[in-house]
C-alpha cells in the first residue's frame, strides 16, 4: 500500500501543494467566509421580514378587536330601554372588547345610525360603525412626518331592533 505524500491534502482539494499557486500567486484560505456572508444576508433579509410580521399581526389583533368590538356594541344598543342608555352601553361594550385585545379605546370612533326614529324602534336597523387607528410599531417619533403614523381599521355590523320588542317612551 502506498502513503500519501506531504502534500496530499492540497492535491484532494484541487489545490497546488506549494506555498505558492498559480503565476505565483498566494494560496488564499477561504474558511469562514461563507459563514460571514450568510449572516450578513440573514441580518439583511430577516430585519425586514420580522418588521412587517410585526405590523401585520398588530393590524390583524385591531381588526379582530373591532369587528368584535362593533358587534357587541350592537347587541347590547339593541338590548337596552332607551337610546341614551344603549349609546352609553355601546360604549363601554366597545372599550370592554378592545382592552380584552390589548388595544386602548380611542374617543369619538364609535358611530350609531339608525333607520327610524325613534332608533329603538321594533324591526328597524342599527348600524354600528367603529375605526380604530392603529399604530406601526417601532416608528420613532422624528419619522412621524415622513412616515404614515398608523393604519385606519373599520369594523361594521347591522343589528335589527327585535320586532316583539315592548315600545318603550
Amino acid at each position: 500500500m502506498r502513503r500519501p505524500g506531504p502534500g496530499w491534502r492540497g492535491r484532494l482539494r484541487g489545490r497546488p501543494t506549494g506555498s505558492a499557486g498559480v503565476a505565483g500567486v498566494a494560496d488564499v484560505d477561504d474558511a469562514g467566509n461563507a459563514v460571514l456572508e450568510f449572516l450578513f444576508l440573514a441580518v439583511l433579509i430577516m430585519v425586514p421580514l420580522v418588521y412587517v410580521l410585526l405590523t401585520v399581526f398588530a393590524v390583524q389583533r385591531a381588526a379582530y378587536a373591532v369587528a368584535s368590538a362593533s358587534r357587541e356594541a350592537g347587541r347590547v344598543f339593541v338590548a337596552a330601554d332607551g337610546a341614551a342608555l344603549g349609546r352609553q352601553r355601546a360604549e363601554l361594550a366597545t372599550a370592554l372588547v378592545l382592552a380584552d385585545s390589548g388595544l386602548t379605546p380611542q374617543p369619538g370612533t364609535l358611530d350609531l345610525a339608525c333607520s327610524a326614529q325613534p332608533c329603538l324602534t321594533p324591526g328597524a336597523r342599527v348600524t354600528v360603525r367603529l375605526t380604530y387607528a392603529v399604530d406601526l410599531p417601532l416608528v420613532p417619533p422624528f419619522l412621524a412626518g415622513a412616515a404614515p403614523p398608523g393604519v385606519s381599521v373599520t369594523g361594521s355590523h347591522v343589528e335589527v331592533v327585535d320586532r316583539f320588542r315592548a315600545q318603550r317612551p
